[in-house]
């Protein structure tokens, strides 16, 4: 079907609001530089990048229609539309978790990379065609390497941000090399397309490299072990409020299009991944690499003694749980993956949220920072209660029945015969290793007297309601995940999945 430069520009409405907002940021804060007041610069920036991401939200279900550019490029339908709105609003939380920002003068400069940041994760989510996907890839990790080393006064975020881009260059090249080869085997860079040239030409040693380097250089992307190193570091020298959002936003565009991209464009070379019947292809790699995640994300967090720090290699185990489902195949491990992604973003934001609230009060966000809290500010230590037993996987929280899906898919998937038994019993053995970790923290928080002092009382504003906003969802869809479930069902079904 034909389609005129009108229609294409409203299948990206929401990304070209974006980009329109990001420009709109920088010229507002460049004029408000004259009045020399930080505090009102950044107000206006938050406000504006907010209000743009709210109105994508808007544009997504009122003016986006639902459809596919020419050559399988972007795709709009309901399951994207909703998983791209779940990132703006999570965009738009990291942004007002960054109303008190104190790290650097370039308010405008920080907003407007968040926000193009966004349009990069929006982009992986609708890409339908390896080289888009490849695109927004890049644009999205740019953004996040920038965003990372931000605090211009931190010797510490400069090395993380290095280590991050180097990384991160050496991750894409591997995923880009993989896609050629795929290419090369297929002869076809849609996605639909590759799963004909798969099925037609079956798993060439070609294809079977180009498989593994493409999981590789996407579980880069996922901080899955053991291509995780950046991680660590990144969370704990990166401002807090980017920090936040390089753990939620972009997780949910990957793990989302990594379960996508397994599923519609390699589905045919899926292999085997159940003990005792390993075939090759892309499931074993990503069983693989889902055991190595659970096992050294839990193990090293036992060490931790910083918070953000402790929330990375935990972010690293959480990955493994939901390659898990992802290495299961089928529809429903994608909707298993997108609740989990969903929900542990809003937790790990909320968690972040506290974290920055509390390293504002008292200069730090080690373990010591946190004893006491709960005298000297009772909700934020609730707060910071419940996303600690949700990431744990307590119920009746919204992280519990996330893992409890992530499992059942992976038992009752298509592998059959109970088949990734191995992986679940890994991963619930692992979830009981958590608890440790977990339970120290919370002991900090709830039983120790404060050992450090407080430069001033935890933040009670805008930032304490998006803590307080995360919180209420991390109860409400633990008790009703029906509110993205079925939806997403619905929208799994009307694809064709």
């Amino acid at each position: 079907m034909a389609m005129n430069y009108l229609d294409l520009a409203r299948l990206a409405a929401a990304e070209i609001l974006l980009v329109v907002t990001a420009l709109v940021v920088l010229s507002v804060d460049l004029g408000l530089r004259q009045c020399d007041d930080l505090a009102r610069r950044t107000r206006w920036a938050v406000a504006l990048g907010v209000a743009g991401c709210v109105s994508a939200v808007v544009i997504l279900w009122e003016l986006v229609p639902e459809g596919a550019m020419p050559a399988g490029m972007f795709a709009s339908d309901a399951l994207t539309r909703g998983v791209k709105a779940g990132v703006l609003l999570l965009t738009a939380g990291s942004l007002l978790l960054s109303r008190g920002i104190r790290f650097t003068p370039h308010v405008g400069e920080y907003v407007a990379t968040v926000i193009l940041g966004a349009v990069g994760m929006l982009l992986i989510v609708s890409s339908e065609n390896v080289l888009i996907l490849f695109l927004a890839l890049e644009l999205a990790s740019l953004c996040l390497y920038i965003l990372t080393g931000f605090d211009k006064r931190s010797a510490q975020g400069t090395e993380a941000a290095l280590k991050y881009f180097l990384f991160g260059g050496m991750a894409g090249a591997v995923l880009l090399f993989g896609l050629s080869l795929v290419y090369g085997a297929t002869g076809a860079i849609e996605f639909g397309k590759i799963a004909q040239g798969v099925a037609e030409s079956g798993v060439s040693p070609v294809l079977l490299m180009g498989l593994v380097m493409v999981m590789v250089g996407l579980g880069f992307k996922v901080a899955s072990a053991p291509f995780h190193f950046w991680a660590p570091d990144a969370y704990q020298a990166a401002p807090t409020p980017a920090a936040g959002f390089i753990a939620a936003g972009s997780k949910v565009a990957s793990f989302f299009i990594l379960a996508k991209l397994a599923e519609s464009a390699f589905g045919p070379a899926m292999g085997s991944s159940a003990w005792g019947r390993f075939a090759p292809g892309w499931s074993p790699v990503l069983a693989t690499m889902a055991a190595m995640s659970m096992v050294w994300g839990n193990l090293a967090a036992l060490m931790q003694t910083n918070v953000k720090r402790l929330l990375a290699y935990s972010a690293v185990a959480h990955a493994g749980y939901t390659l898990v489902a992802i290495a299961a195949g089928g529809p429903e491990g994608l909707s298993a993956v997108t609740f989990y992604a969903v929900t542990y973003a809003i937790t790990t934001l909320g968690a972040f949220g506290v974290v920055g609230l509390v390293e504002s009060a008292t200069g730090g966000a080690e373990l010591d920072h946190f004893a006491g809290l709960v005298k000297r500010s009772p909700r934020l230590a609730v707060c910071l209660g419940i996303f600690v037993l949700s990431l744990a996987g307590i119920p009746p929280l919204a992280g519990f029945f996330g893992k409890f899906y992530l499992f059942l898919v992976a038992l009752d998937g298509s592998v059959g015969s109970l088949g990734l038994l191995w992986l679940v019993a890994l991963g619930a053995a692992t979830t009981c290793v958590s608890f440790y970790y977990y339970l120290v923290l919370l002991k900090k928080v709830f039983v120790e007297d404060a050992v450090m002092p407080e430069r001033a009382a935890p933040g009670t504003g805008v930032e304490s309601a998006v803590v307080w906003a995360s919180t209420i969802l991390v109860v409400l869809l633990g008790c009703f995940p029906g509110w993205i479930l079925t939806p997403l069902r619905s929208a799994l079904m009307a694809v064709g999945w």
